[in-house]
């Protein structure tokens, strides 16, 4: 190889070493490009309707979370659509669902009944169930002006029992109904709101609530036995009424573990409305000088004896000494000078 090939090829050499060099500190101080989030377009032709948030099936009562506002295709929607700015879901609230409507599609001007409207109660009423009609005393109405179509509450039962004796009566008070539906107040079956649209609280004489026809039955009995009170529930009430329901055996709990069936069973738990006994509390529960137990019969010159288990007027009677008689395997206790 000449001279001048060999410097030729150092100075290629050199050239490509200075070349690589000035593009590797090029490459090294360059920021690294940052990718930037292209904003989705808007959705063209499409028109916000309203849809149900959640199942809504037959009989349920809209209030502020049943509803939303999405947008939709314009060519696919109808003329019974609800249009958002030509319709407030504010004033679809207490309105009852005529048709069951599945989560997410939208609801129809035919599927809801208004308030004021005919058959709006029969369609508020689940299957088998029945509307009801009850007066609340004065003291139960001052909760009763915050509870509104849709809301759940126990009756609470307050009554005299006069017993037999003397004494004073026993004033007792008891939990009769759980769970019921609240349908209308006062013959209303709306929220009432002022020009501002604030709810207007008023006290109220009369319920309306969903029952059971054998629930009817107790409930045309109740109001002839005492007053009856309004105990407003927690939502968070009816988690507990499944457990006891399950551990109970009056609930079937699905065995395959399919989510729709264990959704239907919660949905049937939180809705029915619960009888049996419940929490009771008397005069000597509030009051150290009432009763805690119904007056007994006082022993007269007929030779009536007093009930067992109680005294003559509220007070105990005091005993002689006794002996106690074994005939085969029946023993009796006999006062010493009684009668045998």
């Amino acid at each position: 190889m000449d001279a001048r090939k060999l410097i030729l090829l150092v100075g290629a050499l050199v050239v490509a070493a200075i070349t690589a060099f000035m593009a590797r500190n090029i490459l090294m101080g360059a920021p690294a490009p940052v990718a930037n989030a292209i904003p989705a377009a808007a959705p063209q032709n499409t028109t916000e309707v309203m849809v149900a948030t959640r199942a809504l099936p037959v009989g349920t009562i809209l209030d502020a979370t049943s509803v939303k506002f999405v947008a939709w295709p314009k060519e696919l929607i109808e003329g019974a659509y609800y249009i958002k700015g030509e319709s407030e879901p504010a004033k679809l609230q207490g309105t009852v669902v005529r048709f069951a409507i599945p989560a997410g599609q939208p609801i129809t001007q035919g599927a809801l009944v208004k308030p004021g409207d005919r058959g709006f109660l029969a369609a508020a009423l689940g299957p088998g169930m029945r509307a009801v009609t009850v007066p609340v005393s004065a003291q139960g109405a001052n909760v009763s002006g915050f509870v509104f179509p849709g809301d759940r509450i126990d009756l609470v039962l307050t009554q005299t029992v006069a017993g037999g004796g003397d004494g004073p009566p026993l004033k007792a008070s008891e939990t009769i109904l759980r769970n019921l539906r609240v349908l209308a107040t006062d013959q209303k079956t709306d929220k009432q709101t002022d020009d501002k649209g604030n709810t207007v609280v008023n006290t109220f004489s009369t319920v309306t609530v969903e029952a059971t026809p054998k629930i009817a039955e107790k409930l045309a009995v109740a109001q002839t036995v005492g007053s009856l009170s309004l105990s407003l529930r927690s939502i968070a009430d009816n988690q507990s009424d499944l457990e006891q329901a399950i551990a109970s055996g009056e609930v079937d709990v699905p065995t395959d573990g399919d989510p729709k069936k264990e959704k239907e069973m919660l949905a049937r738990v939180a809705a029915r409305p619960m009888e049996g006994a419940g929490g009771f509390a008397t005069g000597a529960d509030v009051s150290r000088f009432q009763r805690s137990t119904v007056p007994g019969k006082s022993s007269d010159r007929s030779g009536a004896q007093p009930m067992p288990g109680s005294y003559p007027g509220g007070v105990p009677v005091k005993k002689g000494p006794v002996v106690n008689v074994a005939r085969g395997n029946a023993v009796t206790e006999i006062e010493v000078g009684g009668k045998n």
